[in-house]
């Protein structure tokens, strides 16, 4: 084993993963204020120096850098919702059925599931993953009402599932998760913008209106170049009483029938 794997194979317990955290940002999650989620504090995604964040986490190893304030999409992107014409947009055309659809880029990690090298009793799906010649079981907890809130998001939206994890992790976990199609697109790490040492989901490299584009995230860092398109969501690990998932139902389906996102977005954040 190279020096490279060694330094990635330490499990990171649950406790450091829950404390270790970004400073905060972004705005209250549209559904906590009229639910029991609004007492939870969110928690943003991780930064690691074991395996688990190698494969899962959307910060680099050893970054402690916190995110800036003044974050600046990289200069070969365009903020006025179009696509530099030296990079190609992320997603393909957009299909018949998703036409004037709102597109919603949805987190995986600690958004829709919780996975992790430990072995877990109740887990839902259990995954081999190959790492540098050897196979890691992962195993993987969905979060509650994860089902049926892709089912009916893949009613309303063009929704694309958008993850900082390893495609040979989440996209078996996708193929398992997904019953119903929801994510026509699916895009991994290698859609990320590496970013003062975070992997940036830039929206404006889709190829869609981003005035009818967002991101359901549980990481402020995730979607630093544009938090006026994101819905934060609360961190979640292993708590089975979470209605997180479900309480965001009623708000999309509002949100489905508008053309401009960033007027009710606006408008949430306000309220909260």
């Amino acid at each position: 084993m190279d020096n490279h794997s060694t330094s990635i194979i330490t499990q990171v317990s649950r406790d450091e993963e829950v404390n270790t955290h970004l400073q905060e940002k972004g705005a209250q999650s549209p559904a906590s204020s009229s639910s029991s989620s609004s007492s939870k504090k969110r928690k943003n995604k991780p930064q690691s120096r074991g395996l688990f964040h190698s494969l899962f986490c959307c910060f680099c190893p050893d970054e402690s850098e916190h995110i800036p304030d003044n974050s600046k999409p990289p200069l070969l992107v365009e903020e006025n919702g179009s696509v530099s014409k030296t990079v190609k947009p992320l997603l393909p055309q957009i299909r018949s059925q998703d036409v004037g659809k709102i597109c919603v880029l949805i987190d995986l990690d600690e958004t829709l599931v919780h996975s992790s090298f430990k072995p877990v009793n109740n887990a839902d799906f259990i995954i081999p993953v190959e790492i540098d010649g050897t196979v890691h079981q992962v195993y993987v907890l969905k979060r509650p009402h994860v089902d049926e809130f892709l089912q009916r998001m893949g009613e309303l939206f063009e929704c694309v599932l958008f993850t900082a994890s390893l495609a040979k992790y989440a996209d078996p976990v996708s193929d398992l998760l997904d019953k119903w199609g929801t994510f026509r697109s699916r895009l991994f790490r290698e859609s990320c913008v590496f970013h003062r040492g975070n992997y940036v989901k830039d929206l404006s490299r889709l190829g869609r209106d981003l005035k009818k584009s967002i991101i359901i995230d549980n990481s402020p860092a995730s979607y630093i170049f544009h938090p006026d398109n994101a819905v934060p969501v609360v961190s979640w690990f292993d708590d089975m009483s979470d209605t997180e998932l479900l309480d965001l139902i009623p708000f999309f389906e509002r949100l489905s029938k508008v053309d401009d996102v960033y007027t009710v977005l606006k408008q949430q954040r306000t309220i909260s």
